[in-house]
């Protein structure tokens, strides 16, 4: 079974790279982007085959390892 984790900072953390790429966007020519927020989306192949099994597994390694849950969160996907 395969997992996607999307992972993004919690809506009011300054999103200091968003904004140097939402800068060099205007640079660029393109002046109509008003907002970049920039994430990471983690691939995980998983030897589980039960969902909710899986699924619980991947929010604790969320939880413990792949976000900051303090000025982070995370979505994930079963595929």
């Amino acid at each position: 079974m395969k997992a996607r984790v999307t992972v993004m900072l919690k809506t009011g953390v300054l999103d200091v790279q968003g904004e140097a790429v939402r800068h060099a966007l205007g640079t660029l020519g393109f002046a109509g982007v008003q907002g970049v927020r920039q994430g990471k989306v983690i691939e995980l192949d998983l030897t589980e085959t039960d969902a909710a099994a899986a699924e619980a597994a991947v929010k604790a390694m969320c939880d413990k390892l792949l976000a900051n849950t303090v000025i982070e969160s995370y979505r994930v996907e079963l595929l």
